[in-house]
């Protein structure tokens, strides 16, 4: 295969475990390479040919990666080329970094000596992996081309410093709860030239509440593709990194604090090529959103919980950025996105194959002129809209054509909206329902029966009530508190109601009181939900027992 053979130590155990290997150090005591004896020669005269022996090794490589996980690892422990051979096609490679894990690097990277795509994670209960163990995973994996840092708390700038100088051919990196700072990511960005994208989570290193380091822009700017930045509190000094990414295609800033008005600005400024932008629950206006109508390739367009934004900016971006497929708009149902900036995307959006509309109220005249002049429309998505109803359900069955996907998530809509699809949107091939007390399983029995093709989901469950899955996964728990964190210190500016109800704009740089009453009043009525609930299953329990 063009490699040399590894030697293996198999009394370290750790070689006995390939992909989402989980290194404890009770595992090597069983392994099954210990207590086995190598097979017999296969010329023995009491031994059956083993035909595989006149398989070459690339091939053999390559039967490997048709198996699924479980059966890869129980091929290799059938004899020790198998072992090789696995060892050496092995690329991708996600490991559990405790610091219980460090003794058996060595050996592990010894059999898996081919590593180009690597994955460190570490639950918030247990300790990482510490800089010597990242600079000795380094050292024998100089090629790997993908890195993922997930709760590596342990790491610090010394230990990016030695991962950047062993691993230059880096081209994408990811890390979330790690607690290095700007040294280490700045280390990354001038000694790896071929990064091109970059995700940024939870970073505690720029999160001391001091004024952070410039982070970039660093050799990488040039190769730079993507940038997503998440949950950080300095998260803005990763500013000059974005302004300088000039082949930048897509920007993704989720939940970051401060005004992020002046870094759009600054973006559309210069020369650009994004063709994906998502903003969700940052402090960003109209203002912002002008300038991202600057970028005229933009194709993919999030805008979540921003309520800051209004029609204003939604009719600039869809009057200048032309190209636009894709638009999802999270209103917050705060009533400042509405008729006028969906009759702009209708008027100018004519490409516009995606769109989800969420905690928007939209009227009949601007869901018209949509299904009218978007003629490509495939999938679309209506959420917790209280102006959506039979007739509005219905126009859309008689003029999206080309529609294929269709999600209907808490509106005001009957059996008789439904019944519209049974001749309606001839190319659709899936419906989804969730949440509308108004339909009945009796129409989508009907429906299934006149069009068989059609996928059609019905959920009328309860009003789902704001949850945290704290399973979800190993960081859910720090997630939820590191969210708590942000919700206390967001500085937005003083927002006012207006006679209408609509939420005015706020200043740039407002105090960050107005902020915490609305996560206050979001609080309190999650709180007055659980308790109506609570009435609501009371009174059925004593109904019941009656």
């Amino acid at each position: 295969m063009g490699q040399t053979t590894s030697s293996y130590g198999y009394s370290s155990g750790g070689s006995a475990y390939i992909a989402d290997l989980c290194l404890s150090p009770h595992h090597h005591h069983n392994s099954s390479l210990d207590s086995t004896p190598p097979p017999p020669d296969a010329d023995s005269t009491n031994q059956e040919q083993d035909y595989t022996s006149e398989i070459p090794d690339e091939c053999l490589a390559l039967i490997f990666q048709c198996l699924s996980s479980g059966d890869r690892k129980r091929s290799s422990l059938v004899c020790r080329r198998w072992l090789a051979v696995d060892g050496q096609s092995r690329h991708r490679l996600s490991l559990n970094a405790s610091g219980e894990a460090a003794p058996y690097l060595p050996s592990i990277f010894t059999r898996f000596d081919s590593v180009t795509k690597l994955a460190l994670r570490c639950d918030r209960k247990s300790t990482s992996i510490n800089d010597a163990a990242l600079a000795l995973i380094s050292q024998r994996c100089r090629s790997l081309t993908r890195i993922k840092l997930r709760g590596c708390r342990e790491v610090s700038d010394l230990g990016m410093l030695a991962l950047a100088q062993n691993c230059k051919n880096l081209r994408k990196f990811s890390c979330s709860s790690c607690s290095f700072g700007a040294k280490g990511m700045n280390a990354l960005l001038n000694n790896c030239s071929s990064i091109e994208e970059l995700s940024v989570s939870r970073l505690k290193g720029i999160d001391n509440g001091l004024a952070a380091e410039s982070i970039g822009p660093g050799i990488t700017s040039s190769r730079l593709r993507s940038i997503t930045l998440k949950e950080l509190y300095n998260g803005q000094c990763f500013s000059p990194l974005v302004i300088e990414s000039m082949n930048l295609k897509s920007l993704k800033i989720i939940r970051c604090l401060g005004d992020w008005d002046r870094l759009l600005e600054a973006v559309a400024g210069r020369k650009n090529c994004l063709m994906e932008v998502h903003l969700e629950r940052l402090q960003v206006s109209d203002a912002g959103l002008m300038a991202i109508s600057k970028c005229p390739d933009l194709e993919n367009f999030h805008l979540v919980k921003t309520p800051d934004c209004s029609n204003d900016g939604i009719s600039a971006i869809a009057e200048k950025c032309r190209l636009l497929r894709k638009l999802h708009i999270d209103g917050w149902r705060t009533n400042r996105i509405g008729d006028e900036g969906l009759t702009a995307i209708a008027k100018n959006s004519t490409n516009l194959v995606e769109l989800v509309l969420i905690g928007v109220n939209p009227t009949m005249a601007s869901l018209t002129a949509v299904a009218s002049n978007c003629l490509n429309l495939e999938r679309l998505a209506l959420c917790g809209s209280d102006t959506i109803g039979d007739a509005e359900i219905s126009c859309i069955a008689a003029k999206c054509n080309s529609l294929k996907k269709l999600c209907i998530k808490g509106c005001r809509i009957t059996d008789s909206g439904i019944e519209a699809f049974s001749t309606g949107c001839p190319n659709l091939v899936k419906i989804k329902v969730k949440k509308c007390r108004g339909v009945s399983s009796v129409v989508v029995d009907q429906l299934r029966a006149r069009r068989e093709s059609l996928a059609v989901n019905l959920d009328v469950d309860e009003v789902e009530l704001p949850s945290i899955d704290w399973n979800t996964s190993n960081a859910g728990l720090q997630e939820a508190e590191y969210r708590g964190e942000l919700a206390q210190v967001t500085t937005y500016g003083h927002g006012h109601v207006s006679e209408g109800g609509n939420c005015a704009p706020s200043t740039s740089n407002g105090a960050r009181s107005s902020y915490k009453s609305r996560f206050s009043l979001l609080a309190g009525r999650t709180i007055a939900a659980c308790a109506f609930q609570r009435l609501v299953n009371g009174n059925g329990s004593s109904n019941d027992s009656t």
